[in-house]
């Protein structure tokens, strides 16, 4: 049965939603001018600061490799791959075009120098050889691209190749990148990678290849840290970008700027009017401990349970919301078995019965079922009246 526990209060909480900003006299200002869409959001509430037209459905050029490392990230988090595990280069990944890190047919990297080259230096060959490496073959990681979107809810995504060269039926949209962004910060490592302005390959070989970011911002932004670029003839000039912050992380997206110089002008008025309108105030990190929960014949008694995402608290700065309470709703007890990472209810933050925020709460290990030993041990504590579950 379902059961609602009350937590505590919160002092401070205010909830965001507006997608305009205004300057004086209720003017409304267009910080993404010369662009055909954008969209501001900050990271751990997804709340949109701004857009314009963020739902329309553009070619994403190289930005489509935010999903792509995303799922490599995710199947290094699972342990599927390691960071040493060497890639072998295919004579397809050694054929892409247009940004690569000149991959010879054979030649073999570790997966972190695979990641460092997609990541600084967009390397299309790279992205096509972690996709093969991952997945068997493209064809079948671009399947798990648009599942992985389906289960995000991107309703306005579909990839056709894991690099973003020019394809039929291949586009995203700001909103649906935001959301991969958000999704892809989960790891914060992959920004030691995304930050870098310049790097090198192949560093104790004759071929040594140096690495040069195509996100200059990451050089000239103080906190600017990611995330991705894009440019096609057709796409124009793109760019996820992602900021940390006075402890605050946003991702701003730009989509069709006519040049580089807008786009980056466009990001830069984005953030600076993020930081300079609103702080954060952080309650609880991903992955941190917030309790136990039963386990009905489970061969432990209990479970613990963690966060599964950052939970935080967004204001304008200057503002202030009381009467804000955060309340767990768990499934108690859950059914063994259970596997680490399993939800076992949600952690809710409201305002007057209104839902502000809305967070995962998952099993922090797994719990396999009782065997019939444990089952008769703890009938028999019942039964002289010790209280085991």
């Amino acid at each position: 049965m379902k059961k609602t526990f009350i937590v505590f209060l919160l002092g401070l909480y205010v909830f965001l939603s507006g997608l305009n900003v205004y300057a004086e006299e209720g003017k409304v200002v267009d910080l993404a001018d010369q662009a055909k869409s954008a969209i501001l959001i900050e990271r751990d509430t997804g709340t949109v600061l701004y857009e314009k037209n963020s739902d329309e459905q553009l070619p994403p050029a190289s930005m489509t490799k935010v999903m792509t490392m995303l799922l490599i990230m995710e199947a290094l988090d699972s342990g599927k791959v390691k960071w040493d595990e060497k890639v072998r280069t295919s004579e397809r990944a050694a054929s892409m075009g247009g940004s690569q890190i000149f991959l010879e047919p054979g030649e073999e990297m570790t997966v972190e120098e695979m990641l460092k080259g997609i990541a600084i230096a967009s390397a299309n060959d790279a992205s096509v050889a972690m996709a093969e490496h991952l997945a068997g073959s493209e064809e079948q990681f671009i399947n798990m691209m648009n599942e992985k979107a389906k289960a995000l809810g991107l309703e306005n995504t579909h990839f056709v190749n894991s690099n973003g060269l020019p394809g039929e039926n291949h586009y995203s949209s700001a909103a649906d990148l935001a959301i991969m962004a958000k999704e892809l910060l989960k790891y914060e490592e992959i920004t030691k990678f995304t930050s870098l302005y310049e790097d090198y390959l192949r560093e104790n070989t004759d071929d040594k290849f140096w690495l040069v970011n195509t996100n200059k911002l990451v050089k000239f932004y103080p906190g600017v840290d990611g995330l991705k670029t894009g440019y096609t003839s057709e796409a124009k000039y793109c760019l996820t970008a992602s900021a940390n912050k006075n402890g605050m992380r946003i991702i701003a997206v730009v989509m069709g700027a006519p040049t580089p110089k807008d786009r980056n002008r466009q990001i830069t008025e984005m953030l600076d009017y993020a930081y300079s309108q609103y702080e954060l105030q952080k309650r609880y990190e991903r992955g941190e401990l917030l309790g136990e929960i039963r386990v009905s014949k489970g061969e432990a008694a209990t479970v613990p349970f963690l966060s599964e995402e950052n939970v935080s608290l967004l204001m304008k700065k200057g503002e202030s919301i009381e009467g804000i309470t955060e309340r767990l709703e768990l499934e108690d007890p859950i059914a063994a078995p259970v596997k680490k990472g399993d939800p076992v209810g949600k952690l809710l933050v409201e305002k007057d019965g209104e839902i502000l925020a809305e967070t995962v709460v998952v099993a922090e290990e797994n719990v396999t079922e009782a065997s019939l030993w444990t089952l008769m041990k703890r009938t028999s504590s019942i039964l002289v009246g010790k209280n085991v579950f």
